[in-house]
């Protein structure tokens, strides 16, 4: 069965979360255990932010978030990360995190950018998984860090019962994703919709009503 019922009463804006929420879902499944973990988000557009909520969910007790653009991480804010922090204007920003070897028990890397995976691996400890979500075309790896602090790289692609799963949390309010959506666009302002959607500056989620 590949269609799920969407319970009576649910918004159909809250159920149109369920697609990426589930791809988060599975992200989750890939990194393990969450309870009382120090978690990484790189990137912070929709399925970083939905990683940093699905994180806290299962019971994450550190979330921090980067990003190259300071509208995404006021969301990240708003949504309980424990830090947003901006790698452009200040790239020396994870450093805090970087000391020991590394914090981070599970990185969620969503932006598909070289910068952030290397990052990301140096602030995270030995041990520990980095879950890659974003792409990006070919991007460099840092293999002796990778292969010094014995970091497990896994990627994550799509998911099966989790859309289910997703269905679920949202109907019963388990995950709130009303931050995420900027604006409900009818559909004759399409284009509208779609120059809002493409500023990350002002946007985060934009859906079209038919």
């Amino acid at each position: 069965v590949q269609a799920v019922r969407v319970p009576d009463g649910v918004p159909f804006e809250r159920a149109a979360f369920a697609e990426p929420l589930a791809v988060c879902l599975h992200a989750a499944r890939q990194a393990g255990p969450l309870m009382g973990a120090r978690v990484l988000v790189t990137g912070t557009g929709p399925i970083g932010a939905l990683a940093l909520l699905v994180a806290r969910h299962a019971g994450a007790r550190e979330v921090v978030c980067t990003d190259i653009a300071d509208g995404p991480l006021a969301v990240a804010h708003r949504l309980g990360a424990d830090a947003a922090l901006n790698t452009r204007s200040e790239p020396a920003a994870l450093e805090p995190w970087c000391a020991d070897k590394g914090t981070f028990d599970v990185v969620f890397e969503a932006s598909g950018s070289g910068a952030a995976l290397a990052g990301a691996l140096a602030a995270a400890r030995p041990g520990a998984t980095v879950v890659q979500l974003g792409l990006g075309g070919e991007v460099p790896l840092p293999v002796n860090t990778l292969v010094a602090k014995e970091i497990t790289l896994r990627g994550t692609f799509r998911f099966h019962e989790e859309f289910g799963w997703a269905v679920e949390a949202l109907a019963a309010g388990r995950i709130d994703v009303a931050p995420l959506l900027t604006e409900i666009v009818p559909l004759a302002e399409a284009q509208r919709a779609f120059d809002l959607a493409g500023d990350r500056s002002r946007a985060m989620k934009v859906q079209l009503a038919f």
